[in-house]
């Protein structure tokens, strides 16, 4: 589809002309609840994408004019477009962005390397540098891991590395949406950002009077996730645990896990609520760039085991915090089954102690509403020359 220019909007940026990119349209994970704050602040707005498997994600998304790239029409694209991995670079400079004011794009892979009309502003929410390059490589393309994709990986990394690095330079103004991924931004882009935390749909969730007898897991089954952790220590502990996602880490999951472990598969927005509220705990092993999930179940009044790296940090607030900050979890610190196992005896000690409202609070500070109006007063200010407000 193309489009000559894109539409005046009507929302808090009206009277600019703005293009909204994002990597790929396959689903909704944290990077599309950033996205739908976009597609409200910018209601006419179109958006290019590398790939749109179409219904996959919100109506808020899908009804605006979506704009794909050549890998759209690549064999097998919908569902193995990881596998084009040398090409997206190609892919997102292939993608011809029409005259505006404003380009705002969300990237956790190559938006941010989009090429910007002449005269436009580019603002770059980013998740991660590309995380398939840089930090997390050996865990997607280590011994083990990646298959077929292992062995040529080491030819495509240096150019895929040199190409991110770059094309930095594409960008205006860079948000993050965490300290921790700030930090990632100075180091591979040489480049300082703002920091802006994702937004948390608080007002979906609500603690409940009664709590049932399990652990809960809502992630994707990638690698770096390391759910592997949460299922082994629960399966050694014989705690129940619910594992709520879908990914190709599935089968290797299953075969670790004991009867104590059950894999849910994904489950619709509506469901999550119930499942977060209903859960003794949150585990949440991996090390993140920022984590929605945690805040999900914060706000559901339950507390949270997670790994101390990362975002986590930002958010989950443990025991003894010298800030006065009432305790929303706590953290293990060595990234294996018997660690986190150690960890969660520990925190059932004190499940008593986490008050369901003081998180429910804690969990507010990140609402939607508080994104979008920081979100939209750094792009007014950065659109009036003053930069970050």
């Amino acid at each position: 589809m193309a489009l000559s220019a894109p539409q005046m909007l009507s929302g808090p940026l009206a009277g600019l002309r703005v293009v909204l990119v994002h990597d790929w349209l396959t689903g909704m994970r944290g990077g599309e609840k950033v996205l739908e704050s976009f597609c409200r602040l910018c209601p006419e707005a179109p958006l290019y994408t590398l790939l749109h498997n179409r219904g996959s994600v919100s109506p808020l998304i899908e009804e605006r004019p979506i704009v794909t790239s050549f890998l759209q029409r690549l064999p097998l694209a919908a569902s193995r477009y990881r596998h084009y991995l040398p090409l997206f670079p190609l892919a997102a400079e292939s993608l011809r962005l029409p005259a505006c004011d404003l380009v705002l794009s969300s990237s956790h892979c190559v938006a941010k390397g989009v090429r910007v009309p002449g005269g436009a502003l580019h603002v770059s929410y980013v998740h991660t540098p590309m995380r398939y390059v840089w930090d997390l490589y050996e865990q997607y393309f280590g011994p083990g891991r990646g298959g077929l994709a292992r062995h040529v990986m080491p030819l495509f990394r240096g150019y895929l590395q040199a190409w991110d690095a770059r094309t930095a330079s594409r960008v205006h103004h860079f948000l993050a949406n965490s300290a921790h991924v700030a930090q990632r931004i100075e180091r591979h882009y040489g480049r300082v950002s703002t920091v802006i935390h994702p937004p948390v749909e608080s007002g979906r969730f609500a603690p409940v009077d009664q709590v049932e007898d399990y652990y809960l897991v809502v992630s994707a089954l990638v690698p770096y996730k390391r759910v592997d952790l949460a299922v082994l220590a629960c399966a050694a502990l014989g705690r129940r645990l619910k594992v709520v996602g879908t990914g190709p880490e599935l089968k290797a999951l299953m075969a670790l896990a004991g009867p104590p472990v059950e894999f849910l598969g994904w489950q619709p927005d509506a469901a999550l609520p119930g499942l977060y509220a209903g859960a003794r705990a949150l585990i949440f092993p991996g090390e993140e760039d920022f984590g929605i999930t945690p805040l999900e179940a914060m706000a559901s009044g339950r507390p949270v085991l997670a790994y101390g790296r990362g975002g986590a940090l930002e958010t989950v607030v443990p025991p003894g915090d010298p800030q006065g900050r009432p305790a929303t979890g706590r953290f293990f610190f060595e990234q294996s089954a018997p660690a986190l196992a150690a960890a969660l005896l520990e925190l059932e000690e004190g499940l008593g102690s986490f008050g369901p409202k003081a998180l429910a609070a804690h969990a507010a500070g990140f609402d939607t509403r508080l994104f979008e109006q920081r979100l939209a007063a750094f792009l007014l200010g950065a659109l009036e020359g003053a930069g970050p407000p």
